[in-house]
């Protein structure tokens, strides 16, 4: 039975890419977030209320950094709030902004000029196997990086990572990945999907992954980019896909992957001139219409 906003359910205990995203759906991705209506609701955020919900999702704050990222995290409405009114959005939206603030980092050993947001449900809800999606708008911004993802909830990475979508700004395409022991770099599992003709990742699609005890699969509006399963891993380490994982939404600036992509390290790493100006002027945001998880296909209705 579908649940409200922010409630949550219960909590259950060869590499294939496809290269390019095949279609995409209406304004409102109806198929991708429809198809799965016989399936249980284990958590849902529509992002409907006036503020986020903190029974779900926690705010990072400046402690988390990696990547060599050029933003730090806030837990402020300047970059974390709910808004409406937003073209395509099925009433409310989640919107995570970067925005020119330096000096604000409280670590004066790394210089991190722009402040963002990342929120995370580690603690409040956790899945394994099942699936979980996200619909989602992106900018158009060289060298930014928003992502959408599963991480496990011990040491990283022995207890996996599930990236459903990786974004640096070029808006052709996306990345998806998986990571474990001994493969947490560049492997076959890191995969990049691209775009068709006449629409890009500025446009509202639904990201989604699904995950079996022995398969993963990532889909975009309802359809196949990318598979991997548990043989395939067994070339590279023990499959990291059985325990419980929790969920992340994130806007990073700048780093590793967008410098992989672009090899810049002026004005900053990873980020063009032009980005920064558009971060300046507040233009920039990652829109999040809504948050799903469903049990795996075929799954009896967990109990209240």
């Amino acid at each position: 039975m579908p649940l409200k906003s922010g409630l949550i359910a219960a909590t259950l205990g060869g590499a294939l890419a496809m290269g390019t995203i095949t279609s995409s759906l209406s304004a409102q991705d109806e198929a991708a977030g429809t198809a799965q209506s016989q399936r249980t609701l284990l958590m849902s955020d529509e992002f409907n209320g006036e503020v986020l919900d903190r029974e779900l999702w926690t705010v990072v704050g400046p402690e988390i950094w990696f990547n060599n990222e050029q933003q730090v995290y806030i837990d402020d409405p300047a970059v974390l709030s709910i808004v409406t009114g937003i073209a395509g959005a099925d009433d409310g939206a989640l919107m995570l902004r970067p925005l020119f603030q330096p000096g604000i980092d409280p670590n004066t050993e790394r210089k991190a000029d722009f402040v963002s947001a990342r929120i995370h449900s580690k603690g409040k809800f956790d899945f394994t196997h099942g699936r979980a999606e996200a619909r989602i708008k992106l900018p158009d911004a060289e060298g930014v990086w928003p992502a959408w993802w599963l991480l496990g909830n011990g040491q990283w990475p022995t207890t996996g990572e599930i990236d459903i979508m990786e974004y640096v700004g070029e808006k052709d395409w996306i990345g998806v990945a998986m990571h474990g022991t001994n493969y947490s770099g560049e492997t076959p599992f890191v995969n990049k999907s691209y775009f068709p003709e006449g629409t890009d990742a500025t446009d509202w699609h639904t990201y989604a992954v699904e995950w079996t005890d022995d398969v993963i699969t990532f889909e975009v509006d309802g359809k196949l980019i990318y598979r991997a399963t548990r043989s395939m891993v067994a070339h590279y380490g023990k499959w990291r896909f059985d325990t419980p994982q929790h969920l992340i939404l994130n806007f990073a600036v700048g780093g590793i992957y967008p410098f992989k992509t672009n090899g810049l390290t002026e004005p900053y790493v990873g980020v063009p001139a032009e980005t920064v100006d558009k971060i300046k002027t507040g233009e920039i945001a990652m829109l999040v219409d809504w948050v799903r998880v469903y049990a795996p296909e075929g799954t009896a209705e967990a109990e209240k």
